[in-house]
């Protein structure tokens, strides 16, 4: 098996956390000047709407606190509790930004709908709400494109969420231009529809943040897409015979992804993770949202496994060993290979060539083979002739020899 690991913060983890930072506080400082100028000129000027709008502002700076907090827990290093790393602190706080943004919608579309059935609510404020309207509209329009931007290039969610926020703050407070403009013209009730085609636009983006975050959270998988793009790099990579069971699941806009590998059933052991680790290494690099990749090799599908699998290496061994006990041969084995094949074992002998006819090795193979025909999950022995090892197994212990382990 093969996986990824999370230390150390990369020097690209720090940058982001940096980006992510710095968006947020120069956000939580204008909504914090936009917050006072609105709820003073709300009530100079005589304006429900525009104090609103100020209370509005101020829920966006809870908004940027809950951001802070996020950006810097899930950028923490994986550790033994979250070996995972801490990406999905972002996850729940794009849940509760999300929900924010409900209920300020729903709040808005509340408070359009009493003034429309009572009209005596609809007020007409005076010129010096619309200079701080305007004025906001811009510095909120101005700082949701910022925030979005920099939440693309992060590929946070946390931060988008948190743009559409400020976008929201834009937006109500063009509601409030349109209060003041209806008011002029006579149309009391202009600001009131307006608000309620407002909210419902920032309370759907909002519904999609909760919805999105939380099939995240629920470990829903990538794509069908996105599962085609990671299924063609795997087939690419040279040893892969087939894949099965490719799993996915989503945290923080990244992929983690669990795969089974079928590779040939003769190759060594090391070669199988040569090929394993190729096919991580690729879905990290040719995949921009993989993060963590965890490879499986098997030698043969999963319809091909036997219900009843053969014992493992220290019992077959035992069972050899204990029918080859008169063979003199046996003595001088220096490698047994095991090749588990459903309910079968192939087993590959070799034994040194200084100690062995190569004119008498099919004898030899043979009486191997016919001394432990009794093993019936044995498929078939085969001898080869060693020249370089001269390791010899201990009959008692069933492990390499003292002299064969220090050599």
């Amino acid at each position: 098996m093969h996986t990824t690991s999370a230390e150390k913060p990369t020097i690209a983890d720090r940058s982001t956390g940096h980006l992510k930072t710095r968006i947020t506080l120069v956000g939580a400082v204008v909504n914090l000047l936009l917050a006072g100028i609105k709820i003073v000129v709300g009530v100079i000027g005589h304006s429900q709407a525009l104090v609103a709008d100020g209370i509005h502002s101020l829920s966006d700076l809870l908004s940027d606190a809950v951001v802070l907090f996020a950006s810097h827990s899930g950028s923490k290093a994986a550790d033994a509790e979250h070996p995972y790393g801490h990406a999905r602190f972002e996850t729940v706080a794009t849940v509760v930004i999300g929900v924010m943004l409900l209920i300020v919608a729903g709040s808005f579309i509340y408070d359009a709908v009493l003034r429309l059935l009572d009209p005596a609510q609809l007020q007409v404020p005076n010129w010096v709400v619309l200079p701080a309207a305007i004025i906001s509209v811009l510095a909120n329009e101005a700082l949701y494109h910022y925030t979005a931007r920099v939440g693309r290039r992060v590929g946070s969610r946390l931060i988008e969420a948190n743009a559409w926020h400020h976008r929201s703050d834009a937006l109500s407070s063009l509601i409030v231009i349109g209060a003041f403009s209806g008011g002029l013209a006579g149309l009391t009730w202009l600001d009131a529809v307006a608000a309620i085609i407002v909210a419902t636009m920032f309370g759907v983006m909002g519904w999609q943040f909760v919805w999105q975050s939380t099939r995240e959270l629920v470990d829903t998988g990538a794509d069908p897409q996105t599962l085609k793009e990671l299924a063609k790099v795997i087939d690419t990579v040279d040893g892969v015979r087939s894949h099965h069971d490719l799993r996915t699941r989503l945290m923080a806009g990244k992929v983690l992804i669990d795969v089974h590998l079928l590779v040939d059933p003769w190759i060594s052991v090391s070669e199988g993770h040569r090929i394993g680790e190729e096919a991580r290494r690729r879905l990290i690099e040719q995949t921009s949202q993989a993060s963590e990749v965890l490879v499986h090799v098997d030698t043969q599908k999963p319809s091909d496994t036997a219900a009843s699998l053969p014992p493992l290496r220290h019992q077959i061994l035992a069972d050899l060993m204990d029918a080859w006990v008169d063979l003199p041969e046996a003595d001088y084995l220096s490698r047994v290979t095991l090749h588990y094949l459903g309910s079968h074992v192939q087993v590959v002998l070799e034994l040194p060539a200084k100690h062995v006819d190569p004119h008498r090795l099919e004898e030899i193979e043979d009486r191997f083979q016919r001394t432990a025909a009794r093993l019936t999950y044995i498929e078939s022995i085969r001898c080869l002739l060693a020249t370089s090892r001269e390791s010899r197994y201990d009959k008692t212990t069933l492990q390499p020899s003292a002299q064969a382990a220090g050599s």
